[in-house]
């Protein structure tokens, strides 16, 4: 059984440590930054199996436009325990903080071609992006990142909108494509964007890779190519008002769904 607690002890936060180094092989976060998080306004939350932390979840105070929230900077979970729920449970848990000590707002980032993350992010906590950031980090070196700029989706988590309490679920109806798919020659599939100057219908689609890392490893020029068309395409759907609310699966590709902002019930309780 899988038990999630509160971190803020040095012991617990160097084994923090030593779990985002198996996680992404990089050095980790100094202590003593993580430790001056926690005991200001930032919130650590770990899964334990027994004794043994299997993952972790870490975000520290953020504050933009007058506005304060809690940023997730990074959810980390041992390789044998993944699928199994657990970044669920860790981002659930640091929600329930985060509202009990006054946040309504939290943001993270992730790849927007990494859609196991996107499906979490989006379909089953209700996050939604409407921020795009080009070479976030610039370039990295570790395994899931070598290669590619570093693009992020910006998730915008309402913690107290009735979009998340009442789990509301957006009625898609006839959305647009404003990209499809065809195979190589390898058999890989290729985006073809839908060229469109003006974005006025109420929901769009936008193809996704199954498994980003694995067309990287089969042929990287695709991989960037898919990068920097739905670059593309993402950032002129979010000046123009739209969200990604959601991810759905089909036959050869998951998929981005797009709805105007102004139309998701994001206001709540304070």
């Amino acid at each position: 059984m899988i038990d999630i607690k509160e971190i803020n002890t040095i012991d617990q936060l160097e084994h923090v440590q030593q779990l985002e180094y198996e996680v992404w092989g990089m050095p980790s976060i100094p202590l003593h930054q993580t430790l001056t998080a926690v005991k200001n306004g930032g919130i650590v939350v770990g899964a334990y199996d027994g004794e043994r932390l299997v993952g972790f979840s870490y975000g520290f105070s953020g504050f933009r436009e007058g506005k304060s929230f809690l940023c997730s900077h990074m959810l980390g979970i041992d390789k044998n325990y993944r699928s199994q729920g657990i970044g669920e449970k860790l981002k659930l848990a640091q929600r329930e903080i985060a509202i009990n000590r006054g946040y309504d707002l939290m943001v993270w980032t992730f790849d927007p071609l990494e859609t196991r993350n996107a499906y979490l992010n989006l379909s089953k906590l209700k996050g939604i992006c409407y921020t795009y950031i080009e070479n976030c980090y610039g370039e990295m070196q570790d395994g899931l990142n070598k290669g590619l700029p570093s693009d992020r989706f910006e998730v915008s988590w309402h913690l107290t909108s009735d979009y998340v309490i009442q789990d509301i679920v957006i009625d898609v109806t006839n959305p647009v494509p404003v990209a499809s798919c065809s195979l190589n020659e390898q058999g890989l599939l290729c985006l073809k964007i839908t060229e469109n100057s003006k974005y006025n219908k109420d929901f769009y689609v936008l193809p996704v890779p199954k498994d980003f890392q694995a067309l990287k490893v089969q042929n990287p020029d695709l991989a960037l190519d898919w990068r920097f068309k739905t670059r593309h395409i993402l950032q002129q759907l979010f000046a123009q008002g739209y969200a990604v609310v959601k991810l759905q699966q089909q036959e050869k590709y998951n998929e981005y769904v797009l709805a105007k902002k102004t139309a998701l019930p994001l206001e709540g309780e304070k």
